[in-house]
């Protein structure tokens, strides 16, 4: 009988393992999540749009204090704002006055007719005068009627003491040519006096031009009276947040996301403080629109003043609400930086 010896191929069919499907290899580390512009885009819009809704909240959760301070806005920018409307207003009041140059000629009483047209006609032939006009002595008394309110004092005279006037107004309306001219004028045989009116013109001309310059040194001055209330309004803001923003720091906000927030804030107390200073503006003019037009109307005239349109209602909160944007930038520019977690 045979020893039965095992069969070294079976033993080894059994003995090995059935094969398996590789396993996909895993990456080693983190893994960055790559995100496209589009998705940033979006990201950076939304969270605008929330920043500005938040600070709007924010304004209007506390009416007292936040109506106190878009009320100093609105006094600081109301005050070069009124100047302003006001020069214009009195720029459109002499608007309808002769801002040239002119020379009255005043003619001798016995002058004749006719000597007085063969004069007019001379002057007219000058190089030097652009224009003349002939006033008779019966229009210029009536002139004076209608002007002065005199007329029955003045019909009582048994004559007419006004004598001819010849205007003038001279091509050249420099100080030494009308001087000259004048002086020549005086010197002539048919002349009684002459007048040069360009004193006014030059008052007027200067007391504009000193309107204009108040009225910009005192809006600079005020609206750096406005950049500090705006920066310390979001100073005290941003201290009463310094956990919140130590928070999000740690969690790897970036210092633009953090200022955007206060940013809008800056942005919605210079708006409603503009929109403040227009409303004040109306009210004044609206207060003194009476008085103005019962004055022109003593005068003759249909004078009435002009009040802001949207116009300056645009400029003025567009204006402010950037005043206001600087100096929350300037605020959060100082502030922000300090606030670093440890």
């Amino acid at each position: 009988m045979k020893p039965h010896t095992p069969n070294p191929n079976k033993n080894t069919r059994r003995s090995q393992p059935q094969s398996r499907a590789p396993e996909p290899r895993r990456a080693a580390g983190a893994v960055t999540a790559h995100t496209s512009v589009g998705d940033r885009w979006h990201g950076w819009l939304g969270h605008h749009r929330e920043m500005a809704g938040e600070s709007l909240r924010r304004f209007f959760a506390t009416p007292l204090a936040s109506a106190m301070t878009a009320l100093v806005i609105a006094i600081a920018l109301a005050l070069p704002a009124a100047l302003q409307l006001g020069l214009v207003n009195f720029q459109r009041a002499v608007a309808g006055w002769d801002g040239q140059p002119q020379i009255s000629v005043f003619l001798h009483k016995e002058a004749r007719d006719s000597a007085v047209q063969s004069f007019a006609d001379k002057l007219r032939a000058d190089p030097a005068i652009a224009e003349v006009t002939y006033i008779s002595p019966e229009a210029a008394l009536a002139e004076f009627q209608q002007s002065s309110g005199l007329g029955d004092a003045l019909a009582g005279l048994g004559a007419n003491p006004l004598p001819a006037v010849l205007l003038l107004r001279p091509r050249d309306t420099s100080g030494e040519q009308l001087e000259f001219l004048a002086q020549r004028l005086r010197d002539s045989a048919m002349t009684d006096s002459v007048v040069l009116d360009m004193a006014w013109v030059q008052r007027l001309a200067q007391l504009t031009d000193l309107g204009r310059r108040l009225s910009a040194g005192l809006a600079v001055l005020l609206a750096m009276g406005v950049l500090l209330v705006v920066v310390n309004t979001i100073r005290l803001h941003i201290e009463s947040r310094r956990e919140e923003i130590l928070v999000v720091k740690l969690v790897g906000a970036t210092d633009a996301f953090v200022r955007r927030p206060f940013l809008y804030s800056g942005l919605c107390y210079g708006f409603f403080g503009g929109l403040l200073a227009w409303l004040l503006v109306a009210l004044g003019v609206a207060l003194l629109a009476g008085p103005v037009a019962g004055l022109s109307s003593s005068y003759g005239s249909a004078y009435s003043l002009s009040g802001p349109g949207i116009s300056y209602l645009l400029g003025l909160t567009a204006g402010a609400a950037l005043l206001g944007l600087i100096g929350a930038w300037l605020a959060v520019a100082r502030h922000i930086k300090a606030i670093e977690p440890k």
